[in-house]
């Protein structure tokens, strides 16, 4: 595999390697070897540190003392944990949109993403629908307009991601209730109704946290 530009070669990996932590091919404490991974994708061993420590920053991985890199391991402490201060930037984010958009062709974005987790439902891929689910926050990026409470959310997604994914591998069928209460929070940001936002918000992060959690106790 070859790395270009635009992204800086240690993202480029970076992103990689958490494709295959977030899709199981990479399992919880198995070692990354720098080596292994400068061989296979015919790159540097510093743009791998780099990317490393991206991962590391991003929950991805640990890296030990004298034991190098490994996948984190998931627990019940660490899902409830980031489910529950995800749930708190979410709702910053939709508060933003409810409070500020002011014509609904800013809204577009929103119904498109809509469109296509529909289509994935359908269809079944649980890959584009994470992807997409995440590309809700990025549409609301601008309305919040703070890129503290950005950079927060980019290095948590993959993790949330991962969370996501695991959970509905094993059940595929709970993509429709996700559905379901996007739709609502879409009705609630176009009445500008700030407490069903909250109220909506706080409903999908607590679902998803048990559906979380009832995957990794299946294993």
């Amino acid at each position: 595999m070859t790395f270009k530009a635009p992204d800086s070669l240690a993202e480029q990996i970076a992103h990689h390697l958490a494709e295959r932590i977030i899709r199981g091919d990479l399992k919880p404490a198995e070692r990354i070897q720098e080596q292994k991974v400068t061989a296979a994708l015919n790159v540097s061993r510093g743009s791998v540190r780099e990317a490393l420590l991206i991962l590391e920053r991003r929950h991805l991985i640990v890296i030990l003392p004298r034991r190098g890199a490994q996948v984190s391991v998931l627990t019940p402490h660490n899902v409830e944990s980031l489910c529950a201060l995800m749930s708190e930037l979410y709702i910053l984010l939709a508060i933003a949109v409810g409070e500020r958009w002011k014509e609904e062709v800013e809204l577009a974005p929103f119904m498109q993403i809509q469109q296509r987790l529909i289509a994935s439902c359908e269809r079944r891929d649980v890959k584009s629908f994470v992807e997409d689910s995440f590309n809700v926050m990025r549409a609301a990026y601008p309305f919040a307009n703070n890129p503290y409470l950005e950079e927060t959310i980019e290095n948590l997604q993959p993790s949330m991601s991962r969370f996501y994914f695991l959970a509905l591998e094993q059940r595929k069928a709970e993509m429709s209730e996700y559905l379901t209460l996007f739709g609502q929070l879409l009705e609630a940001v176009i009445a500008r109704d700030l407490v069903q936002i909250r109220t909506v918000l706080r409903q999908y992060t607590q679902r998803s946290c048990q559906s979380v959690l009832a995957a990794l106790a299946a294993g």
